[in-house]
């Protein structure tokens, strides 16, 4: 199982779609608005999200954390 860091999730929670297929594709489509550091942590979020099943997306409970 896939697992995701608090930055990542905030960032999955802000471009979520669907399915994750639109969610990666969501937060690729944001890269040229985000600085190097922002697009290093979006590009290793969507490699992540392509990584895991269609269930996996589907099941996990991505949560907002303003820590």
């Amino acid at each position: 199982m896939v697992q995701f860091t608090v930055e990542e999730e905030n960032l999955i929670c802000m471009y979520h779609k669907t399915n994750r297929r639109r969610t990666a594709a969501n937060i690729r489509a944001a890269l040229p608005d985000m600085d190097e550091d922002m697009a290093a942590l979006a590009r290793q979020t969507a490699d992540k999200l392509d990584a895991m099943s269609d269930a996996d997306f589907a099941a996990h409970r991505f949560h907002f954390t303003d820590e």
